[in-house]
């Protein structure tokens, strides 16, 4: 188990959240860095593993002409995942991944390319427009160390979201206790 995991778990408590997570490269690994760290129980709702293109539609209700005109590497494909799984599983937040680990390139996308993206509460963290956020990365390694650092990427792209929702959450708490100024 990561610290970064431990870290999500316990901002998540903290806040009374929950979380689901869509995965494609990881195969699962994301869920399993989460379910590993004591207490998991009471925020992760589960875990869609949408490995093959058409399981990304039908599961996660990602757009089936954005998947046939740009394949499953694609941020706004990352984006619906989260999106979907959250909304599937009824969670507070949704991660998802997607990316080719290797050893050959897909859908145009050159080994290494990852989209990773958070779904959250709307106004939460950085303020990001629908709650949501992709990032893209451009990995190097072996198949394991572009997995593996995938899931690092999405867990610290959901800290990023969360720690900003607890600094929106203690800011209000602070003003309350000042006036309300």
């Amino acid at each position: 188990m990561s610290s970064r995991a431990t870290e999500v778990v316990r901002l998540l408590t903290v806040n009374g959240a929950t979380l689901a997570v869509a995965e494609s490269l990881t195969g699962g690994l994301v869920a399993a860095e989460i379910t590993a760290v004591p207490g998991a129980s009471k925020v992760f709702r589960g875990s869609v593993t949408a490995y093959a293109t058409e399981l990304k539609q039908e599961l996660l209700g990602v757009d089936a002409t954005l998947l046939a005109q740009r394949g499953a590497v694609d941020p706004q494909v990352a984006a619906q995942m989260a999106a979907g799984v959250r909304k599937a599983l009824g969670a507070d937040w949704g991660l998802a991944t997607t990316g080719v680990a290797g050893p050959d390139p897909q859908d145009g996308q050159a080994v290494g390319t990852v989209f990773v993206a958070v779904d959250g509460p709307l106004g939460a963290g950085s303020g990001s427009a629908g709650g949501g956020k992709v990032e893209r990365l451009r990995l190097n390694g072996d198949r394991a160390e572009i997995r593996m650092e995938s899931v690092r990427s999405v867990l610290a792209l959901l800290l990023t979201e969360l720690a900003g929702e607890q600094t929106g959450n203690e800011r209000a708490q602070d003003t309350e206790r000042n006036g309300g100024f």
